[in-house]
This record gives C-alpha cells, sequence and structure tokens, in this order.
C-alpha cells in the first residue's frame, strides 16, 4: 500500500461513470418492510456482523456471498461458502440476477428486487492514487470519492480492519485539500493512556499534573490551519467524548489545567477498525459525537474482498524491496490471491519483505506463509486458575499482533463465560462487568451462542 511516487492527481477525464438501479434484499417469510435497500454497487452478504447484509443463520457462512453492480448487471457470486448459494432454485457458483429474484444462502431464503430510484457512481481509470495503489473497483470507486471529499471541511470517518490504510486515505484527502500546505497531524487513540488521552489532545499547562514541568500543545494545536488524523477513535475513553465533539463543533478546546479556552481551525479525519454504529447502540461510544465524526464515511474494503489488488500490491512490495527480478508464478500467484490475510495490506508487505530474504533460485514461494516465529504466553481467566495459551505473532506489527491476540483472548473469554453460565447473557455480563447489550453486540461479533 505504500507508495515512494509523486502524489497522483485524478482529472475528470480519468473517471469512469457507472448509473444502476437501486435494489432491495428482505428474507422470503418477512414483510416488505423488512427490506433493506442498497445503494452501493458492491455489498457482501454472510453471517458475520461486518457484512453489508446479516443473515443470522445456522447454514449462511461467515462471508457467503457478494453481490455485485459491475457495469453489465447485478452479478451474484458464491465465495465458496459450506451450503451453497442458489437463484430460483439453481445453484451457482455466479449469475447475473433478473429484475425480481428468489435467492437461497444455504438454507435461508431471501427476495432481489429492483426498485425505481437510480445509483450514480464514479470510478477512477487510475491503480494509484497518492500511496494508495488498487486496480479494484472498489479501491478505484474511494480514489473518485477522495478528491470530491477534500473539497469540503467537514469530518470524514474511515472504517476498515488494521492495515486496510486508513492513514493512507486520511493522507491522500489532506493533500488534495486547500490545507494541504499545512501540517497533518496523526493521533492513535489506541496508543495513548486514558489518563494521558486529554492532554495529548488538548495539551497542558506547566504544573497541571505531576510530571507537567512545562506547558505543552497537544495536537488540536499543533493542527491548527490543517488536518488532523484521529485513528482508532472508538479506543477514546467516554468521558473525554463530550470534549471533543465541543472542539468539533465550535472549534474551541480548552489545555488541561487551564481557564482560557483557545481556537483551532482544524479539519478532523477519524478513523476505526471497529463498527462504530454498533458500539454506539451498546453505549460504549456517544451517538452525538459519531453523528459528528461520520458527516461522510468511507468504508476500506479488506485484501481478501478484493484480491485482484493482490498482483498489483505484490509488484510495487518487490520493487521497493529492490527485488524486481524475483518471479512469482501463477501458481504462487494464485495462493497469494486467495490467502485470507487477516493482517490485510500491512501483512502482505511483511510475507513479501520475509519471502524476497528466504527466496531461492529468484522465486517466491508461498511456504514462507506459514513461516511464522511464534511466542507462547499464558493469561490466566477465571477464578479456578484455568490458564489460556494465546500465541503472540511477532511476524506482524505490534498493533495488528496486539488485535489478533486481543480477539482470541475477547473469544476464549466470554466463551468460558457463556459456557459457565449456561449462555446466560445478563449473567454472563454481569459476572464480567459490562453492560448486557455490550455483551449482546460482543456475542454476535465474534459469533459466539448465548439465550
Amino acid at each position: 500500500m505504500v507508495d515512494t511516487q509523486p502524489d497522483t492527481q485524478v482529472s475528470p477525464d480519468a473517471l469512469e461513470a457507472l448509473e444502476f438501479q437501486r435494489y432491495r434484499l428482505r428474507p422470503a417469510s418477512g414483510p416488505a418492510s423488512a427490506a433493506q435497500a442498497f445503494e452501493r454497487r458492491l455489498v457482501f452478504i454472510g453471517s458475520a456482523p461486518d457484512n453489508d447484509c446479516v443473515i443470522e443463520h445456522p447454514t449462511v457462512s461467515r462471508v457467503h456471498a457478494r453481490l455485485e453492480f459491475d457495469g453489465v448487471g447485478y452479478l451474484l457470486r458464491d465465495l465458496g461458502s459450506k451450503n451453497g448459494t442458489w437463484v430460483d432454485g439453481v445453484r451457482v457458483r455466479e449469475a447475473f440476477l433478473p429484475a425480481t429474484a428468489r435467492l437461497r444462502f444455504g438454507q435461508s431464503e431471501w427476495v432481489f428486487a429492483l426498485d425505481e430510484d437510480r445509483v450514480h457512481v464514479e470510478l477512477t481509470r487510475a491503480e494509484r492514487l497518492g500511496r494508495l495503489i488498487g486496480r479494484s473497483p472498489q479501491m478505484r470507486e474511494i480514489f473518485a470519492l477522495i478528491p470530491k471529499v477534500a473539497r469540503s471541511n467537514v469530518p470524514v470517518l474511515v472504517e476498515g480492519e488494521s492495515g486496510t490504510g486508513k492513514e493512507l486515505v486520511a493522507e491522500a484527502i489532506h493533500q488534495h485539500s486547500t490545507r494541504s500546505g499545512k501540517a497533518l497531524v496523526i493521533f492513535d487513540c489506541s496508543a495513548v493512556p486514558p489518563d494521558l488521552a486529554e492532554s495529548e489532545l488538548f495539551g497542558h499547562v506547566r504544573g497541571a499534573f505531576t510530571g507537567a514541568v512545562a506547558t505543552r500543545p497537544g495536537v488540536f494545536e499543533q493542527a491548527h490551519g490543517g488536518t488532523l488524523f484521529l485513528d482508532e477513535i472508538g479506543e477514546l475513553p467516554l468521558d473525554l467524548q463530550p470534549k471533543l465533539l465541543r472542539a468539533l463543533e465550535k472549534g474551541e478546546f480548552k489545555p488541561v489545567g487551564d481557564q482560557t479556552r483557545k481556537v483551532a481551525d482544524v479539519r478532523v479525519i477519524a478513523a476505526t477498525n471497529r463498527q462504530l454504529d454498533k458500539e454506539v447502540e451498546a453505549g460504549n461510544f456517544r451517538e452525538d459525537l459519531y453523528y459528528r465524526l461520520a458527516v461522510i464515511k468511507m468504508k476500506l474494503p479488506a485484501l481478501r474482498q478484493r484480491p485482484e489488488d493482490v498482483p498489483l500490491l505484490v509488484e510495487h512490495f518487490l520493487a521497493t524491496a529492490g527485488a524486481s527480478d524475483v518471479q512469482v508464478g501463477w501458481e504462487t500467484m494464485r495462493r497469494l490471491q486467495a490467502h485470507p490475510w487477516p493482517g490485510n495490506v500491512r501483512e502482505l508487505k511483511n510475507y513479501v519483505d520475509r519471502a524476497v530474504v528466504l527466496a531461492e533460485h529468484g522465486r517466491l514461494e508461498t511456504r514462507h506463509l506459514s513461516s511464522r516465529g511464534v511466542k507462547q504466553s499464558a493469561v490466566e481467566i477465571g477464578g479456578d486458575g484455568e490458564r489460556l495459551q494465546l500465541g503472540i505473532d511477532i511476524d506482524l506489527p505490534f498493533k495488528d499482533a496486539k488485535a489478533r491476540l486481543l480477539d482470541v483472548f475477547e473469544t476464549r473469554y466470554w466463551s468460558r463465560l457463556l459456557e459457565m453460565t449456561q449462555g446466560n447473557i445478563s449473567e454472563a455480563a454481569r459476572r464480567g462487568g459490562i453492560h448486557r447489550k455490550s455483551l449482546e453486540y460482543i456475542v454476535k461479533k465474534l459469533d459466539l451462542r448465548g439465550d
């Protein structure tokens, strides 16, 4: 995803316009009012909560199928699901849908229908924008959107898994904006202890707290006239969120220990690997702050959702590693495109860097995909002295390795508590010290079982 080439501008003649009809999906057994309307060119369907259309059914795979308007028609493609995808009673790997169709995902039946409303989208013909790289329609649609978003000063919320390039999107928006001559300041909400977050955001005066030996500006003041990128905004402490909301609405903030308010002209871009709307429902994120940040939402696809970008990215990473002469066979590339890449583009880059060092006879090999240095550490949960062995993947960057470790811990922790409480979510939430709604979201997110 990283590129050392000069910034790429998007000219009007480099845009490809697509127009299609809005469409609806609804359970076959449900009323018409239960239909979900989609204006996106591409949607993913499955049981995992981060799909565009979530189907909670035991026969539906986590990422079961994708539905895409490709310029010709509405193409439904099965994504290797366990129980299959069906169109009007016929099992398909991929098929163009008629104006109305009866679909089945596993044993869950749905109805597809076109609306009269039309949707207009644009894609660039370019494969790069700033330091972003991709030839997939998803990325080219983002490339077309970024310059438009950059012309305004409204907040932007960038969603996507860790390693998909959210920071590079913020950088591209800043570069295309009238603020490009000023600073782009990056603040990672997940990397600062909660008791220091306010000071880092808004600064502090000398003597405000122990260790404050000098007055220090925060990132809002540092970004005056420019852009502030708030990474992992979902990690921001709940008690600090009202102060951030005031800074966004009024352009005012108060340094810690100071009685005087300061003013900053800042364009804010926030990013998260969480589903913030679900965090709002669970009471973990303020609703008013969410809507203030999400004036414009951009969702970056995971690398597994855009396998056509893998060859371009591999070629780029080989070039930046000074290994353009390393050969990549057809079968090797096919396996790389089929790999799930939980760490996304960042993990792909790490793989290429490692594989180049270990390459034999000038060829990249996929056996290095599983060549990971893993150190085991134990985390104790419960009161009975039970210990869980969690693998730490030192082959990933710290943030990705930490996120993966936390995902494993979270799954095992709540699985164990739900088992101990016979699936009683209220009791498990009480024992775990969180709100019931928060656990309901976790159960859905992790595909756990609870009554």
